[in-house]
């Protein structure tokens, strides 16, 4: 699955040039439509990472996920993968709006930071300014997309950061597990822990944000789903319009919370794709994704 609308608003590749990480999961369409760059996280075994952008096999990724003790390690990119990102753009006087995954969950923006002020020192004609999205996957992705618009339309770095601002106060996400077990193993459970030893076997539901929190929990997996439909309906009823839905091994899930946003939203959604392994690491197989960013 890739991305679902068809977005022929933008085109200009000069102006303010969009960059985030590969933990949004943008479609590849998408994200040249959109002049969108991105530098990857990286993650692996045994000490071997690499790129997360260079595994095509996901299928094997969450197989070998399921079936090994050992949890893979993931790493933020490092100065040198954003500085090679940023200094040509800078140099060649455009100014940069780096949008990246929570803080609380990554040190992506801890690195793209040191970058940016490299450049700074470097006295390149363009600017980068970095911006903690507070949030990953398909919530990220909302954001970055809102600041691509905002550069197609001419903003000045000041106005697209303020363009994710804006699309941040509105963002909301919700996602759902199989299990907490990953989470937990990892470290990364955040508030979720108060979940953690139930008496009930549960199907939590959680939300993206500065950490993972919960927002709630069902007893099955046709329950979560139900959920994650109505979830979808209380949006729309919000007024909401740019809608996504993500998932990890749940292609089939995926596919029918798409029929059923579709048909609530009257639209397609701006993205459908599968979680990649930063994210899957933490999460393990099973998550759906769904929210909007507007």
């Amino acid at each position: 699955m890739s991305d679902h609308r068809d977005v022929h608003e933008p085109r200009p590749s000069s102006g303010v040039a969009v960059v985030t990480d590969s933990t949004p999961y943008l479609p590849a369409a998408l994200a040249e439509r959109w002049h969108i760059r991105h530098v990857s996280l990286y993650v692996g075994w045994d000490g071997d990472l690499r790129r997360e952008d260079e595994y095509d096999d996901l299928d094997a990724f969450y197989a070998r996920l399921r079936d090994t003790p050992q949890l893979p390690s993931t790493s933020q990119p490092s100065v040198g993968d954003f500085m090679a990102v940023y200094e040509p753009l800078a140099a060649a006087g455009r100014d940069v709006v780096s949008i990246h995954i929570a803080g609380g969950l990554s040190g992506t923006c801890a690195s793209a930071r040191e970058a940016a002020g490299m450049v700074a020192g470097a006295g390149h004609p363009g600017r980068v300014e970095v911006v903690d999205g507070q949030t990953g996957a398909g919530g990220l992705a909302c954001l970055v997309v809102a600041a691509a618009r905002a550069a197609a339309e001419g903003a000045d770095p000041d106005g697209v950061v303020e363009a994710v601002r804006r699309a941040r106060e509105t963002l909301d996400i919700w996602f759902c597990l199989d299990t907490l077990e990953y989470l937990r193993r990892g470290g990364r459970i955040g508030a979720a822990q108060a979940l953690v030893g139930s008496a009930l076997k549960i199907k939590p539901i959680l939300t993206f944000g500065t950490e993972i929190a919960p927002v709630g929990r069902v007893r099955t997996r046709r329950r979560a789903f139900e959920r994650m439909v109505a979830y979808l309906r209380e949006l729309h009823d919000r007024g909401a319009t740019d809608w996504v839905v993500q998932h990890a091994q749940a292609r089939e899930d995926a596919e029918q919370l798409v029929a059923e946003g579709t048909a609530i939203f009257g639209t397609a959604p701006l993205l459908c794709t599968e979680v990649g392994p930063v994210l899957g690491a933490h999460l393990g197989s099973g998550m759906l994704v769904g929210g909007t960013g507007g």
